[in-house]
């Protein structure tokens, strides 16, 4: 099950992690100066496939590796819109290691640990898939791309 825990999307618009039960969730850690940022591309294709299926992507900014996501929230929306027509779900600039962690990613860390049981996320493009109850799957490499994603995600949505 989801916890409770506050987004606040790009816009200033204030959700809340639940809203999302009952879908199947891609959740990633995105950056517009990073060398994995043409993964836009693949995520939109897969989002515009799968979005009436009870599935959603959702994009969380971060700046916390080699300062590839520098922009402000206009600014990095502008881009995504521009460059790669994206239409799932972004949200505000968020720290996903350190002091400053955002609870989604204190919650999505915990229950599924990367290499060698380590909770730090490693770069940008990091994904967890979550099931329609909010169970985290599994965690991707930020190299991961969506067709071997995909293979995890088709099992667990009702088509």
């Amino acid at each position: 099950m989801l916890p409770n825990i506050e987004i606040i999307r790009i816009n200033g618009k204030s959700e809340n992690i639940k809203d999302y039960q009952g879908n199947c969730l891609l959740i990633v850690n995105v950056a517009s100066e990073c060398g994995f940022t043409p993964q836009y591309e693949q995520f939109q294709s897969f989002y515009e496939e799968l979005k009436d299926h009870k599935f959603e992507i959702l994009a969380f900014p971060c700046n916390q590796f080699g300062a590839q996501e520098p922009g402000n929230s206009e600014e990095i929306i502008q881009f995504c819109k521009t460059k790669y027509n994206v239409t799932f779900p972004v949200f505000e600039k968020v720290e996903v290691n350190g002091n400053n962690t955002h609870p989604l990613y204190k919650f999505l860390k915990s229950q599924a640990p990367g290499v060698l049981g380590s909770e730090t996320i490693k770069w940008n493009f990091t994904k967890f898939l979550l099931d329609e109850k909010g169970k985290v799957v599994k965690r991707f490499a930020p190299q991961t791309n969506v067709i071997e994603i995909r293979k995890d995600l088709m099992p667990l949505l009702s088509m």
